[in-house]
């Protein structure tokens, strides 16, 4: 199948033969559906806080002395928030003529219509001024120019910047870029007991220099605003992770040199990233999830009270182990005791024949990294809920699932989706050291049978592309798992730039 040139080529990525072949296999194959017992909600596998709940698992994390981290995916580019804009762009640039009341200019009208109230206003204003056009009087005629200013590498370039580098918010002392936002997070709900904050930032290489300079312009006016002491690291998707693309006939695409195509790994390749980072307590969040300041207050009590609850299970966990430790002292009903934990606060249905050696069983599955994931209400937002969903050996565990992932065709599969009352806002708080402090290696709790496969082009041709299992999907599928509801008012992504013109990010 693999050349000698093939060979060299994966040896010089990173990439084990052995990888690249299952890769193909996975091709030829297919990944199988996720098989879901139930959907997870408030009766059955999610956690709702009451008031005096959600105050004592927020003092359990301020009780804390252990080291913080917040870890931040930042590389995707923000070329999809401006979909509808570089549409509209064509369009003028080709002359073509523009229905302005049609439903699909709808969103172009609106940017324009509201262009004041965007964070970058000031700084795209500035830019026409120079071009001799008045962004407060705008003429259809500029339309073209604004559009080119916003988007093109003369201007702003924001068709090709990411997220993590877009002013997202105004205030009176100026505007924050998305990784600011994340900046002033860190500092009210990751910063340890010595004053510090860590954010680790994954970007991709060819803006990781502009996130250094963002960070070291800014870096010490908001140490001294929020008397913290930040330390910032960065780091960008490893080649290793790089998965290869097929034709249509499931082998190997090749470039036009003959070389062999590999595309990124999805954001399932960043448990690489995350396995990286040292520290008790992570906090995971995606990079366009942002609030204002004055609608922080919810989402750092929520996120201290999740990371709260995580300490409280993994300090049952540990006592568990310990006990589990001597054999000579477990009895049965302490085996029985930890069936029940799992039952009841992991919603954990045990496969058959488990009990044959249930000592060894317990200890395998509390022998494991820990997630506790926020939840918010469905209103109808695409993408991963939670689920209960069987496993290799036939137990059931809380996952998170895609509906990619879901066989949608299946009456059973159908009900389950449907019954699903809240949705995955990637909102996690994460613990990966053992009971003895050392850290798991995060690769030995991927499910990979949970990767997708999707349809491209290349130079004319078909190509088939592989994403890894996602990062909290499959690739934390071997995860002691709690889910926690979390308001809706903490979830407030970015996925159109009209989306910053909602209420809760003016």
């Amino acid at each position: 199948m693999f050349t000698s040139n093939d060979l060299l080529q994966l040896q010089k990525m990173g990439i084990a033969v052995g990888d690249a072949e299952q890769q193909i296999t996975n091709f030829k194959n297919g990944f199988p559906f996720l098989k879901v017992k139930s959907a997870a909600t408030l009766s059955k596998g999610i956690l709702q806080l009451d008031e005096s709940q959600l105050a004592a698992f927020v003092k359990r994390y301020e009780q804390l002395e252990g080291t913080l981290l917040k870890f931040t995916p930042a590389s995707g580019a923000a070329s999809r928030m401006f979909k509808a804009l570089f549409e509209a762009e064509e369009l003028l640039k080709a002359g073509t003529a523009t229905d302005w009341s049609s439903k699909a200019m709808q969103p172009v009208k609106d940017f324009f219509a509201h262009i004041q109230n965007f964070a970058f206003y000031k700084s795209l204003k500035a830019l026409l001024a120079k071009q001799n056009v008045n962004i407060d009087d705008l003429q259809e005629k500029n339309y073209l120019t604004v559009l080119q200013t916003l988007l093109g590498n003369d201007g702003l370039q924001y068709g090709t910047l990411p997220k993590g580098l877009l002013q997202f918010h105004s205030y009176a002392d100026g505007v924050r870029t998305a990784m600011e936002e994340h900046l002033v997070e860190a500092a009210l709900y990751a910063k340890d007991k010595q004053g510090r904050a860590r954010l680790h930032f994954t970007v991709s290489t060819e803006h990781r220099a502009l996130f250094q300079k963002l960070v070291s312009e800014v870096q010490p006016r908001y140490e001294k605003k929020l008397a913290v002491q930040y330390e910032i690291s960065f780091s960008e998707q490893k080649k290793s992770t790089d998965t290869l693309a097929a034709d249509e006939h499931n082998e190997p695409f090749r470039n036009a040199d003959g070389s062999l195509l590999f595309r990124p790994g999805g954001h399932g390749a960043l448990i690489e990233n995350l396995n990286d980072i040292k520290a008790d307590i992570v906090f995971i969040k995606t990079v366009d999830n942002l609030m204002p300041d004055a609608l922080k207050y919810t989402t750092v009590r929520y996120k201290q009270a999740l990371a709260g609850v995580l300490l409280d299970i993994q300090q049952r966990i540990f006592t568990y182990l310990q006990k589990l430790s001597n054999a000579q002292n477990v009895t049965l009903s302490l085996l029985d005791e930890i069936q029940h934990f799992y039952e009841t606060e992991l919603c954990y249905t045990f496969p058959l024949h488990w009990a044959d050696d249930k000592m060894a069983y317990l200890k395998r599955i509390l022998h494991r990294p820990i997630r506790v994931c926020g939840m918010v209400k469905n209103e109808g937002e695409p993408g991963g809920g939670p689920f209960v969903a069987y496993n290799a050996d036939g137990a059931c565990s809380l996952q998170i699932a895609e509906s990619s992932q879901l066989d949608l065709n299946d009456a059973a599969t159908m009900q389950c989706f449907n019954a699903a009352t809240h949705f995955n806002p990637v909102d996690l708080v994460c613990s990966y050291r053992d009971a003895q402090g050392n850290y798991f290696d995060l690769r030995q709790f991927r499910d990979p049978a949970t990767g997708f496969i999707s349809q491209k082009s290349k130079d004319g041709k078909v190509l088939q592309a592989q994403e890894l299992p996602g990062l909290w999907n499959g690739a934390m599928s071997d995860w002691n798992t709690v889910f926690v509801e979390v308001p809706l008012i903490t979830f407030n992504p970015v996925k159109t730039v009209n989306d910053l013109l909602r209420r809760e990010h003016q």
